[in-house]
């Protein structure tokens, strides 16, 4: 093969192979991933079994992704009616005939197991985003209305699970792309007014015991150290006793004592700031706010309603996981049951993270082409 010939396959293999693909997303996926792999093999006792899982996981998530990123946002506008109806449709299913794990009906078997309301993280926030764009330029009240009808479906199928965390994160994707829509301040501020005024009737008939334990915990450990505030506690000692340059890998005597639980999974953060400290959690924000720069950057340059707030409540919805796991771990927060964005072991969660990156991609891969005309999405 000649030089030329070999300059040649060298650009072919750049065009077909890495053009889909954000430069930016893609390096910091990576570089969380390959850090993630460390991390697992410490928080998991130094065994393989996780570890493989998570690369199978990643794997399958990477060829999903390189498929997604390419196609047009145009096209997958096509699946959020049917996307959403399956997650609907799955959830139903999980409340007939769920796996129950800890007390929590979340998972079906379908020969494989699966967490349907991970599906909802795509699901919901595409729908949403479809039916904005089908009604752009005659919007009403209505409509915002018939948007939250949308969210409180799925919304409500999760808390029946129970899995108030999740929930509320879902719904914060929705109501993510309705805000991108242009919904008013002034009505934001009275939706705002009004969930601080419905609060105790959550807090006396809505929050199961355990949730309003947890939320207890929050303000005083101590009072629990042995039940509900133990995880807290654990989780602190760990973050705190790896001060500024951490204990160093597979050094983490809380990790490696057992006294960490969900070491893997909810509580991987303390694993990682008990070996890493400061210093490598300060890294690993850095990572994540390069995302969601960048996510934010593809949705205000979109060409689309769809995309802009699609690519906007994405961006905002992978932002608030990993918030809200970093702040249950640090004590800021209550603990509920979010894994750590690209860190934490579980398939459908690592897949579906993936999906939300594909579209941002596919998005960013949109913004190179001629600016269609409005309303050309609508259908």
């Amino acid at each position: 093969m000649t030089e030329h010939q070999s300059v040649g396959w060298a650009k072919k293999i750049k065009q077909t192979v890495w053009a889909p693909l954000d430069p930016w997303l893609f390096f910091a996926m990576s570089a969380v991933y390959i850090m993630s792999l460390f991390l697992l093999y410490s928080a998991d006792g130094q065994e393989f079994g996780q570890l493989e899982n998570k690369t199978l996981h990643t794997v399958i998530g990477f060829i999903l992704l390189w498929v997604v990123a390419q196609i047009p946002p145009k096209t997958i506008a096509k699946w959020a009616l049917p996307i959403y109806a399956l997650g609907v449709i799955l959830l139903i299913g999980v409340e007939v005939a769920g796996v129950t794990v800890n007390g929590s009906t979340r998972w079906l078997d379908l020969g494989i197991r699966i967490q349907p309301s991970e599906i909802m993280k795509i699901g919901l926030p595409m729908m949403v985003a479809w039916f904005f764009q089908h009604f752009e330029g005659r919007l009403h009240w209505w409509h915002y209305l018939t948007a939250l009808g949308l969210i409180s479906v799925p919304v409500t199928l999760i808390l029946k699970q129970p899995d108030l965390g999740t929930a509320t994160l879902i719904m914060a994707s929705g109501i993510f792309v309705v805000y991108f829509a242009g919904l008013s301040w002034k009505v934001i501020f009275a939706a705002i007014v009004g969930f601080v005024a419905v609060l105790p009737l959550v807090w006396n008939y809505g929050m199961h015991d355990y949730q309003k334990m947890r939320v207890l915990t929050l303000f005083d450990p101590t009072k629990d150290p042995l039940g509900a505030g133990y995880h807290i506690i654990q989780s602190m000692i760990a973050i705190g006793s790896g001060g500024v340059w951490g204990k160093g890998w597979l050094n983490g005597t809380q990790t490696h004592l057992d006294y960490i639980p969900e070491a893997t999974t909810d509580f991987i953060f303390a694993v990682f700031g008990e070996e890493f400290g400061l210093i490598g959690n300060i890294l690993l924000l850095l990572v994540y706010l390069v995302i969601l720069g960048r996510g934010l950057y593809i949705a205000g340059r979109a060409q689309t309603l769809y995309s802009r707030t699609l690519a906007g409540a994405l961006t905002m919805t992978f932002f608030c996981y990993a918030f809200v796991n970093m702040g249950m771990v640090s004590g800021i927060l209550p603990v509920v049951g979010v894994p750590l964005p690209l860190v934490s072991y579980g398939g459908t969660a690592t897949i579906s993270i993936m999906i939300i990156l594909a579209l941002l991609m596919s998005i960013a891969n949109e913004q190179k082409l001629p600016r269609p005309k409005a309303g050309t999405l609508k259908g």
